[in-house]
């Protein structure tokens, strides 16, 4: 089955071509190296895994309630809108929904394989380069996990949000070295990892919490490569040239702020014009969403203060979008929780399936003891 028959929306056939500017750069420093962007790098390879292995595809996975997530997680519960629907379309506003999810985290996964070969070709230090190989097979793993989740278990995508579409563009055509960090490392992962986070915490589905626990695992190291290369660098940068990072900064932040929105899963349920308004209105006033979005920001505000940019207008800007007190959160503490739960993940997994072995044995010995 080709992806394209899944998407609600009809999607380009052809390839999406970036027009990439900038040089691939050599060295020929090769002893040279910071021992913490080299202990990341260790890291990175010794946390390699196989999602054909690692992930319990045998789990089954209701495409109508993919979350198993109380329905006052949806933006439109108990408003008019929500109450005139029948028990049919409320199920296609769950599917949608975590269709609509899941598809921008495949793309997203995608941008960010692209962006981390770009970093390989691009960045001058050898030790980024080291570690910016091992994430690219990283987000290969990632994307082809997300794909088969919704191409096995859902049966639904959507295309590319066209904010994600509009940050990866910016991102990737950006000639300095720096831009695919600071875009993709910084926000489109920094938010990606928030909103991982959420539903790892939130679901009761122990697929996509498995999932989602071990892809948090990766890019948890991920953001931490982006605020070790980017600190060191910008330390060294003008006035001017910090306000430009900054500009592009808050620019993407509010693209990611819109791209919660999900306009078209709405316009596919086949509401009319005016519902669709009507859904947008209540998602904008979601007490809910409200909340989902200023979590979503818990990575990326502190990240953006920790590599430098701070400005009193930057700080303005995230304080207009209702986000400023995200900027005291410790992302030691948190990416120490992401390795956490997907290591307790694995332990009890493997633990809850060698206690199978064991009665298994246990009862092949009984029965051929009494035979």
């Amino acid at each position: 089955m080709s992806t394209h028959d899944l998407y609600t929306i009809p999607a380009e056939l052809s390839t999406w071509n970036v027009d990439m500017a900038g040089s691939s750069r050599f060295t020929w420093e090769y002893d040279d190296g910071r021992d913490r962007m080299l202990a990341l790098y260790q890291k990175g390879k010794d946390k390699q895994w196989d999602s054909v292995k690692r992930i319990d595809w045998d789990l089954e996975v209701d495409p109508y309630n993919v979350l198993g997530m109380p329905d006052n997680t949806i933006a439109i519960y108990g408003t008019p809108l929500w109450e005139r629907m029948d028990d049919r379309t409320r199920a296609e506003v769950r599917r949608h929904g975590a269709a609509w999810q899941f598809s921008q985290f495949l793309h997203g996964e995608q941008g960010a394989m692209i962006c981390s070969a770009r970093i390989v070709e691009s960045v001058p230090d050898l030790d980024s380069k080291f570690y910016a190989a091992t994430q690219t097979m990283d987000e290969a793993r990632h994307a082809e996990t997300y794909a088969r989740f919704l191409q096995e278990k859902v049966g639904l995508a959507y295309p590319i949000n066209e904010h994600l579409k509009a940050l990866l563009d910016s991102t990737l055509s950006d000639s300095r070295w720096d831009m695919p960090y600071l875009g993709m490392q910084v926000l489109i992962e920094g938010l990606a990892l928030a909103a991982f986070g959420v539903m790892r915490d939130i679901t009761t589905k122990p697929l996509p919490k498995q999932i989602l626990a071990y892809v948090m695992q990766d890019e948890a190291r991920h953001v931490a490569f982006g605020r070790m290369a980017l600190r060191d660098y910008y330390k060294n940068l003008s006035e001017a040239e910090l306000r430009e990072r900054e500009d592009f900064v808050i620019e993407g932040c509010y693209l990611m702020r819109d791209r919660l929105r999900g306009r078209e899963t709405w316009e596919t349920l086949g509401l009319s014009r005016a519902e669709v308004d009507e859904a947008m209105t209540s998602v904008d006033q979601s007490e809910y969403l409200r909340i989902f979005r200023s979590l979503l920001f818990s990575r990326i505000v502190p990240c953006v203060k920790d590599i430098g940019l701070w400005s009193p207008r930057l700080q303005q800007a995230y304080a207009d979008m209702g986000v400023l007190e995200m900027a005291g959160q410790s992302l030691e503490a948190l990416m120490k929780q992401d390795e956490d739960i997907a290591d307790k993940l694995d332990a009890e997994r493997f633990a809850a399936e060698e206690a199978e072995r064991h009665a298994e044995v246990s009862e092949t010995i009984a029965m051929g003891a009494t035979s």
